[in-house]
């Protein structure tokens, strides 16, 4: 059976991915797939998603297909900056969604050590080498399996971030 985010039967481990422009097209096919899937869970992880085309029409209105009761998005970045300034379409829709989402920043020291990577309950798409973005999508359980405990000790220790609004006195 061939997979929708690979390309390739399920005994593959993974479809690699090398270029800015192959990224960003498995960004948007995994989110498509998400959507379409109604994956419940979803964690995106980079140190900063300036790269990411997360401001973009198509990508929004993907997520925005996506959300539902139910669903939870865990966003976890060593900063938050890039994504305020580049990706004001995203901005805007986690804010219309910040029930279902979460921000957490890892520790300064850690910052650009912050995997590149979506989770989710059926596949993962793992940028190994953010410089020249080589990585992989997969749908092995094994490598879910690992990158979600590599995320798991990374979320623990970051702290919340990237608030939806700001409230004053």
């Amino acid at each position: 059976m061939e997979n929708e985010v690979t390309g390739h039967s399920e005994q593959d481990t993974g479809s690699k991915f090398s270029g800015i422009a192959a990224f960003r097209s498995a960004v948007r096919e995994f989110l498509h797939l998400a959507a379409a899937q109604g994956w419940k869970k979803l964690i995106l992880s980079d140190p900063d998603f300036a790269d990411w085309p997360l401001g973009e029409l198509a990508t929004v209105h993907t997520l925005g297909e996506w959300a539902a009761p139910g669903r939870s998005l865990t966003l976890l970045a060593g900063d938050f900056d890039p994504i305020v300034r580049r990706h004001a379409r995203f901005v805007q829709w986690r804010k219309r969604w910040s029930h279902i989402i979460e921000c957490r920043q890892s520790p300064a020291a850690e910052a650009r050590a912050t995997p590149s990577a979506i989770w989710a309950d059926g596949a993962v798409l793992h940028r190994f080498d953010v410089e020249f973005c080589a990585g992989l999508t997969s749908i092995d359980p094994l490598r879910r399996t690992r990158l979600r405990q590599d995320l798991d000790e990374w979320i623990a220790t970051a702290t919340p971030a990237f608030p939806a609004s700001k409230l004053g006195l």
